[in-house]
């Protein structure tokens, strides 16, 4: 065996009760909570704006334009997992389509999240896979170039690593890291009984707060004394 294998086998994975937990949260809610940190860039989107994935990362490194690497990865994941494509933003060509779709879902993986462009965008945006993708592209990919498997990569920006907690949703797709997972998931529900509160406020026509007039002053719009 190499000292550095392209194939990592065995990863630590978030564990399925806080991928359980995850599932009740909006995305935006956890990078709130998360440190306003964490999301992909805006160009990955879902097909389809009801789907919804969460689970732990299989990350998978490619070359633009070349999957031979993802169909290792649906060999070697497990059910429950998402399926993580640093695919370099690269929309030359579609990196997957509904036929590995179809073999994802019957697999039991959870979802795919590709920085890089897919295919059959209609039939598979009418199914129940989640696909959260960068862009759509007919053509199809080469299955030549050697890639890496659950090793640290990035996406739009944002760095993954294996086991993190994947969750997205319509707004698009946060990482928790799977050592901050418990916490973050400890602070969501009281950020939700915030957001609660405040709409109810909104309801009886509470719509003055406080800290933006203080907010105003800190940064020298306001004066000390003035109001807004």
């Amino acid at each position: 065996m190499t000292p550095n294998p392209a194939i990592r086998r065995t990863i630590e994975r978030v564990s399925a009760a806080l991928v359980k937990a995850a599932r009740k949260f909006p995305a935006s809610i956890l990078a709130d909570v998360g440190g306003r940190r964490g999301t992909l860039g805006g160009r990955i989107q879902p097909l389809s704006r009801g789907m919804k994935v969460a689970g732990p990362a299989i990350t998978v490194e490619v070359r633009p334009g070349d999957n031979l690497m993802i169909h290792a990865a649906l060999v070697l994941a497990k059910p429950g997992d998402v399926i993580v494509v640093d695919g370099k933003g690269d929309l030359s060509c579609a990196l997957t389509g509904a036929l590995m779709a179809a073999h994802a879902q019957k697999a039991g993986i959870a979802g795919f999240v590709i920085d890089g462009a897919v295919r059959d965008t209609e039939e598979c945006a009418q199914g129940t896979f989640p696909i959260f993708a960068a862009g759509a592209n007919p053509n199809g990919p080469l299955k030549g170039a050697a890639g890496r498997i659950n090793w640290p990569v990035s996406l739009a920006g944002t760095p993954v690593n294996p086991g993190d907690l994947i969750v997205g949703d319509a707004d698009g797709v946060v990482v928790v890291p799977r050592e901050m997972a418990a916490e973050i998931l400890g602070a969501a529900q009281a950020k939700v009984d915030s957001e609660t509160d405040r709409m109810k406020a909104i309801g009886r026509g509470e719509l003055v707060q406080a800290w933006v007039a203080e907010g105003l002053k800190s940064v020298g719009v306001l004066g000390k004394n003035e109001k807004l």
